[in-house]
């Protein structure tokens, strides 16, 4: 194998390292600066801070139950994807087993549903 078929990919790294820091490079110099309060105070999803007790507060389970949803769904996308790819190769055998895979999913899912993870109110 030669070298001459890994110059894209180095090529390709390069141009991205390159960008990345010439972004971070020029922001500060092109970007606005008006600063105020609260831009320096630490961002907590739009939700306006509020003093902890010592030892940390208690999350409400709404946090745990968006955060499982997210491992659900991406979990499932990222097996979904070589399973669709390599269908015919895997038979009935890869059918049943993605059968298992979904059924097991959907009962996470509704889990989440039924605790109300889906009410965004």
């Amino acid at each position: 194998m030669s070298l001459s078929a890994w110059v894209p990919i180095v090529g390709l790294l390069v141009l991205g390292a390159l960008f990345s820091l010439f972004s971070v490079a020029i922001a500060p110099i092109v970007g606005p600066k008006r600063y105020n309060r609260a831009k320096l105070e630490a961002y907590e999803c739009g939700i306006e801070p509020t003093p902890q007790p010592i030892g940390g507060g208690r999350f409400p389970i709404k946090f745990y139950l968006t955060a499982m949803l997210f491992i659900i769904f991406d979990i499932e996308v990222i097996f979904l994807y070589p399973w669709a790819v390599s269908f015919n190769a895997l038979g009935l055998f890869g059918f049943v087993e993605m059968l298992l895979f979904i059924g097991s999913v959907f009962i996470a899912y509704a889990y989440v549903w039924r605790r109300g993870g889906l009410d965004w109110d």
